[in-house]
């Protein structure tokens, strides 16, 4: 056995060779691939640092308070604060971005921040005895923001008035109704009264306030009205000064329709009235009209208030027991004074289309009670609205008054607006 290799020994020389023959190539390859890796690795660190030098440093956030200054008068908590004039939000060292004034339904009070950002005014009046809240917002030159909060509430008004207007809410009325009111005490600032008050209209139409007296305040178009526009009143009375100590307390919207276009026409001299509706003549009816020295008035009046029956005095518009009719049916009034279109009874039929004899009244033809709806006063009564337009020519007498009833069709529109 002496010479002969060990089988065993053999065999395990034989692997062993193997292996380092194969551990040669491979280790070169694993070698390369450890340099490259690591050379990648090497190259992202440093590419990381490289990144990290040249990033901005971060920037701190700024925790300093806002220079701006925001001022609310009247002082948080005040009481009785003047409807007008007392409310006023002012920014220093900064601009205002943002207010809000509420009261506790949430109604906001209108208002515009002044041009260049340092006041803020309400557009219209407070109203009277509310508490309001307000919430007011200023920006500095850097951008932050200081706000402010307080409430206040208006003074409770121990003398107060009222508009009453007509026509009524959801009526429907003729062309010639103007938009009237009366004010319950005189006005002695109408500027800040009529601020407070607006009148529209669909179809749009220009529609200018005029003042009779202190204490009355009509609006209308320059023409009659066209029929189916729809017309709004708006009363923001509430917490206006109309005079002195005495303030306005009421708040009310009312809007009305206008019906169709009726304009009758009474010519005094021919003792007839021709009724007009939309453009086209409808009726021609006989009619008596105030005879000398008690003419009726000329010129174009409105219908006010439709009577079935009334009672009329003479007494009561200075004709003394000239008369004294308990009953006249079917009655409209046209003036303040006492004109009214109505039915006569007591006449002779022969009257009517033929002479004047009344004490200023336009009569026509009608029965006792009114109950014969054929007689011309039923029928003009029936066709007729408040508003509706009546106007009287070839009378012996002046034109009446544009504020003797609502009778201000009887100025042009230049004196009505000036």
């Amino acid at each position: 056995m002496n010479g002969l290799p060990i089988s065993g020994a053999s065999a395990g020389a034989g692997r062993g060779r193997d292996v380092r023959g194969a551990h040669g190539p491979l280790a070169l390859v694993l070698g390369a691939l450890l340099l490259l890796v690591t050379a990648c690795g090497g190259s992202g660190a440093a590419a990381d640092k490289g990144e990290d030098a040249k990033a901005a440093p971060r920037k701190t956030a700024d925790t300093s308070a806002s220079q701006a200054v925001v001022t609310i008068a009247p002082k948080d908590g005040a009481d009785g604060v003047a409807t007008s004039g007392e409310l006023q939000i002012t920014a220093a060292r900064g601009k205002l971005s943002t207010v809000k004034v509420a009261d506790p339904k949430g109604n906001e009070v209108a208002g515009v921040i002044a041009a260049d950002g340092l006041s803020w005014v309400p557009d219209r009046h407070l109203a009277a005895a509310t508490k309001y809240a307000v919430h007011a917002v200023a920006e500095d030159e850097k951008g932050r923001q200081s706000a402010k909060d307080t409430t206040f509430t208006t003074l409770v008004p121990k003398n107060t008035f009222i508009g009453q207007y007509t026509p009524e809410d959801g009526s429907t009325v003729g062309v010639g109704m103007p938009v009237s009111i009366h004010f319950t005490r005189g006005i002695t600032d109408p500027e800040a009264v009529e601020k407070a008050i607006k009148v529209t209209a669909e179809p749009a139409v220009e529609i200018e306030p005029h003042w009779f007296g202190n204490d009355r305040l009509d609006f209308r178009p320059e023409k009659y009205w066209a029929a189916g526009t729809k017309v709004t009143l708006r009363l923001d009375l509430d917490g206006v000064e109309g005079r002195p100590g005495v303030y306005g307390k009421q708040a009310k919207t009312v809007s009305f329709t206008v019906g169709r276009s009726q304009v009758s026409t009474v010519d005094a001299r021919s003792h007839r009235m021709k009724v007009v509706r939309d453009g086209k003549q409808i009726k021609d009816i006989p009619i008596s009209a105030g005879a000398r020295p008690t003419t009726t008035y000329n010129g174009q009046m409105v219908i006010s208030e439709k009577l079935e029956v009334t009672r009329m005095d003479g007494d009561t518009v200075g004709f003394g027991d000239e008369y004294d009719i308990k009953d006249v049916p079917h009655a409209m009034r046209l003036s303040t004074s006492g004109t009214f279109i109505h039915g006569n009874y007591w006449g002779p039929s022969s009257i009517f289309g033929s002479t004047n004899t009344s004490h200023g009244c336009v009569g026509l033809r009608d029965v006792r009670g009114g109950r014969d709806g054929k007689a011309p006063a039923a029928w003009f009564f029936d066709n007729s609205l408040i508003g509706d337009v009546v106007v009287v020519k070839n009378s012996d007498d002046k034109t009446i008054q544009p504020d003797n009833g609502l009778n201000g069709w009887n100025m042009d529109w230049a004196e009505w607006t000036e």
